[in-house]
């Protein structure tokens, strides 16, 4: 269907008072689930991230990587192990995990924007060591537990203009090396960076009174009602340490919480620039 120009500017007016709130301020997008792996909707998250990046957004992209890390693991002839929906992590298993995050999927995502005209800077959690862990489980072996968070090498890069892109595995000081939850990592630098925003791309809608009726979405929800919602059961399973991750964000500085469907092309820019938005937003009391 075509756009008429006319259209076209009535588009960009209304986002006008969206742009002028965000411009200038800190947002971070942990980037998962189907938008990682559909490249069409790759294709558009990339889209999304130069767009604000060039209107004044300070974007900070957070990624994990689980189907790349199982993929290469087969193709070494490993078998991946969970526990507790966590992936047992041995030291051949850590090595595997350091060079398809920080490697291939990180240098992939700073390509991609590149070819999209943005700019961007690849760094992992070991680098400056943004991120510090320590063993979460033993059981797990090198999954980490992240204790310390260092924003400097992420400040450098956003007041260069630059876009960071940033992996998930962390370090210790013994130089061990962790790989560590993305949803997690994304909420620690957002509260230390003290975003504005912090988006986290999922295969929900949000949020749902009723996981079979997507009319039943919860657009907003402050931290305080998460425990009763939980209680109802209408936040239960895997859901619950993603809300976590959400009310933790808010509690370590960041402003505003969004859980968004990464499988809706240009989720990002329908969330931060239109007066509907399309996910669940947490925000404080």
């Amino acid at each position: 269907m075509e756009i008429s120009n006319a259209k076209r500017a009535k588009i960009l007016v209304h986002a006008l008072p969206y742009i002028q709130e965000y411009t200038g301020k800190v947002v971070v997008i942990k980037y998962g689930g189907n938008a990682m792996i559909n490249e069409k909707l790759k294709d558009s998250v990339m889209r999304d991230i130069v767009l604000l990046n060039l209107i004044g957004v300070k974007v900070v992209l957070v990624h994990g990587g689980g189907p790349e890390i199982t993929d290469m693991l087969k193709k070494v002839g490993k078998e991946s192990q969970f526990v507790d929906g966590l992936r047992v992590t041995d030291r051949e298993t850590v090595d595997v995990v350091q060079m398809v995050l920080a490697g291939k999927v990180n240098k992939s995502l700073v390509n991609l924007i590149g070819t999209k005209g943005g700019n961007a800077i690849g760094l992992s959690g070991i680098d400056g060591h943004i991120l510090q862990a320590t063993v979460k489980d033993e059981r797990l072996g090198f999954v980490g537990d992240i204790t310390e968070v260092n924003v400097q090498p992420i400040t450098d890069v956003l007041e260069k203009g630059y876009i960071p892109v940033i992996s998930t595995v962390a370090c210790d000081k013994d130089g061990n090396v962790y790989n560590v939850n993305a949803d997690t990592a994304a909420a620690k630098i957002a509260g230390k960076l003290e975003a504005e925003s912090l988006i986290s791309m999922t295969d929900i809608s949000g949020v749902m009174r009723d996981v079979n009726d997507p009319d039943s979405l919860i657009p907003a929800i402050k931290c305080s009602e998460t425990e009763e919602l939980i209680a109802q059961g209408i936040i239960s399973g895997g859901m619950i340490p993603k809300i976590k991750c959400c009310t933790d964000a808010i509690s370590w500085g960041v402003n505003r919480v969004f859980i968004i469907d990464g499988r809706i092309p240009h989720a990002i820019l329908i969330e931060m620039l239109t007066n509907e938005g399309i996910g669940t937003m947490f925000t404080k009391e």
